[in-house]
């Protein structure tokens, strides 16, 4: 599996892959893709198995802290270990950049998703309600990357 830095031309793939991997309602469309690459900050990563693309974490840093914006994964490549190495390479990606916290919101009823986030020790730290559509709530979880700076 190859990983490769998102670039701004990516925004018609990532569209496409969002596309296969959400519900219609839920899926960011080209234009959307294109204003988050150009966001201060904004960074992610694309797997790919030779021209066949996998999936994508998109991330965006603020000082250090950071937010995963959204992770996608390619239906039929689920379970294989591409949320994971996006997962992981995302994280040391911005360990390396100084990030002192990460964060990001999963729907309450994505047991697949909090399951993954969970095994990279993300931790619940709150709940947006009906953040997803009535009687939808998002998790909020976080995950500390490097120690705070002590003076």
């Amino acid at each position: 599996m190859l990983i490769r830095p998102l670039t701004p031309s990516d925004a018609p793939l990532l569209a496409a892959l969002h596309a296969v991997s959400f519900p219609p309602a839920e899926a960011w469309g080209e234009a959307a893709f294109a204003r988050l690459l150009a966001l201060p900050g904004a960074a992610g990563l694309l797997a790919a198995e030779g021209d066949e693309p996998l999936g994508f974490v998109l991330a965006r840093q603020a000082a250090d802290e950071a937010e995963f914006l959204t992770l996608a994964v390619v239906p039929a490549w689920r379970r294989q270990g591409v949320g994971r190495r996006l997962v992981e390479d995302c994280l040391a990606a911005l360990a390396r950049a100084r990030v002192g916290r990460v964060f990001l919101e999963v729907a309450a009823d994505n047991a697949a998703a909090r399951g993954l986030y969970g095994a990279a020790g993300f931790q619940p730290v709150g709940c947006r309600r009906d953040y997803y559509g009535p009687g939808r709530d998002a998790l909020v979880l976080a995950r500390p990357l490097t120690p705070s700076c002590a003076r």
